[in-house]
């Protein structure tokens, strides 16, 4: 019994889709850990304001160092995607104008400026993070 091998060029279509997506899902998770740690922040001082347990507040404080941890490397991978992406939007001979490309040439835009990633706004699609 032999088995077929479908090793045809994969779609640029559908790899340009998954790769915008990507940046979606990379985009929405960097600015989640930036508003959770901006909100924790408020948190601890309001916890130390209130005249907490300081073990709470010890605690509290792991925790927000945790999501400052975080932010560089959820920025780092969505810098690295965008690049990639860039990188495959340039290279890639799409044959048609498409809602991705037009995704992608907005993403790239929206998020880089001189190679720095960008804070942004995201709009919610049907997809959650």
């Amino acid at each position: 019994m032999s088995r077929r091998s479908n090793k045809s060029a994969p779609d640029p279509e559908k790899q340009l889709m998954i790769k915008v997506n990507a940046c979606k899902r990379l985009l929405k998770e960097a600015d989640y850990y930036k508003r959770e740690t901006k909100e924790n922040e408020e948190k601890l001082q309001m916890m130390k304001d209130d005249g907490k347990d300081p073990y709470d507040i010890k605690k509290f404080e792991e925790v927000l160092g945790e999501s400052c941890m975080m932010i560089p490397d959820s920025e780092r991978r969505l810098k690295e995607s965008v690049e990639d992406l860039s990188i495959f939007v340039d290279t890639t001979n799409l044959e048609q104008e498409s809602g991705y490309l037009e995704q992608a040439r907005d993403l790239i835009k929206q998020t880089t400026l001189g190679g720095v990633v960008q804070e942004t706004q995201v709009e919610d699609d049907a997809e959650t993070f």
